[in-house]
């Protein structure tokens, strides 16, 4: 089911979209299955689950950490971790930048915006987002490279409140890449669209999509 599953994913991507199996409480036979039918982007929303399924699993996955980051957990997965979506505090960053350092690498991460209409999700506004870049501590950041945006829509049935989310974090987009990243090619990403969302934040310029259900059935408890 998870290659067939795959695959009709896939002809709803285009090439230039990365899709991000998000692959948190499911084993790691269900992760090998999919990375036999050739997907190595994973994406987990709990440190200690990616550490522990980096150490079982091919290294040539691109681990994703998709999830609200604690500062305290930054430090197992600076060694190894592709990428970190959901940055959301200047004190996460400089947590990410300092162990970044001590692991002699740059760490990809994407800023996370509040985009929906929950006030249950994470994320910075604006304002906070144009602090965080024009303050000092950002300018000396050395190990830590921002790549884009990333932002969750609101968890309706409405369609047209979802476009409208989606469209406000590809305006925000345009205007730090602006702003702050104009001469920067590694600006370049903006992280939106779930299994239920996907095909809409694609229309409305995702370059990647983070894909879970979908493709591997309902979460798991824990």
């Amino acid at each position: 089911m998870i290659k067939e599953n795959l695959e009709r994913i896939r002809q709803d991507i285009p090439d230039n979209v990365t899709l991000v199996a998000v692959s948190k409480t499911k084993p790691v036979s269900d992760l090998l299955e999919a990375y036999d039918n050739g997907q190595l982007v994973f994406g987990e929303n709990k440190a200690q689950e990616l550490v522990l399924k980096a150490q079982e699993l091919p290294k040539d996955i691109e681990w994703h950490m998709i999830g609200h980051l604690q500062t305290n957990k930054v430090k197992i997965i600076a060694p190894f971790v592709h990428l970190i979506h959901a940055v959301d505090s200047i004190k996460l960053l400089k947590e990410i930048n300092k162990q970044a350092a001590k692991n002699k690498r740059i760490i990809r991460c994407l800023l996370q915006f509040h985009i929906a209409k929950e006030e249950s999700k994470f994320g910075m506004d604006f304002v906070a987002v144009k602090n965080l870049l024009g303050s000092n501590d950002f300018i000396e950041m050395q190990n830590i490279s921002i790549v884009g945006l990333m932002g969750m829509a609101t968890f309706t049935d409405n369609k047209e409140q979802i476009r409208d989310e989606f469209r406000s974090l590809e305006g925000y987009f345009q205007i730090v890449k602006s702003h702050f990243f104009k001469f920067n090619d590694a600006f370049e990403h903006i992280s939106m669209g779930m299994s239920g969302d996907y095909k809409i934040a694609i229309e409305e310029g995702s370059t990647m999509v983070r894909i879970g259900s979908s493709i591997f059935g309902a979460r798991n408890k824990v």
